[in-house]
C-alpha cells in the first residue's frame, strides 16, 4: 500500500467514525438515554481499527507531506477529526444531561422550601 493510499484509508475510517458519532448524537437527542450495547460495540470496533490505522500512519515518512496530494489528504483527515471531536464533546454533554435526568424521576422537581421556613429565616436575619 502506498503512502497516499494509507492516508486515504485512514480518511475513510475517519468518515466511518464520524458517521458513528453522528448516529450516537442522533440517538442521544431523540432517546435521551445512554446508547445501547450495539452502538457501544460499534464504537469499540472502530477504535480498534483506528489503532491499526494510526500505526500504519506512523510508517508514513514526514517528508511525504511535501507532496500536494498527500498534504490535501492529510488536511481532509484533520478537518474530519476536528468534526468528530466537536460532536463527541456534544455527545458527552448530552450523555451527562441524560444521566443526571435519570437520577430524578421525571416530572418531580426539587422540593421548594415552605413559606413558613422562609419567614423564620428572614425574621432571624432582621
Amino acid at each position: 500500500m502506498t503512502q497516499l493510499e494509507t492516508i486515504q484509508e485512514h480518511h475513510r475510517l475517519c468518515d466511518e467514525i464520524h458517521q458513528c458519532v453522528l448516529d450516537e448524537n442522533r440517538f442521544l437527542r431523540t432517546q435521551q438515554r445512554p446508547p445501547d450495547a450495539a452502538l457501544i460495540e460499534r464504537k469499540r470496533s472502530l477504535l480498534a481499527r483506528l489503532d491499526t490505522s494510526l500505526e500504519a500512519l506512523k510508517a508514513v515518512p514526514a517528508a511525504s507531506v511535501r507532496d500536494p496530494a498527500t498534504r490535501e489528504a492529510l488536511d481532509k483527515s484533520r478537518t474530519r477529526i476536528l468534526q468528530i471531536l466537536q460532536l463527541d464533546k456534544e455527545n458527552e454533554q448530552l450523555l451527562l444531561r441524560s444521566s443526571l435526568g435519570a437520577s430524578r424521576p421525571a416530572g418531580t422537581a426539587a422540593p421548594a422550601p415552605s413559606v413558613a421556613m422562609l419567614q423564620k429565616i428572614y425574621a432571624r436575619c432582621t
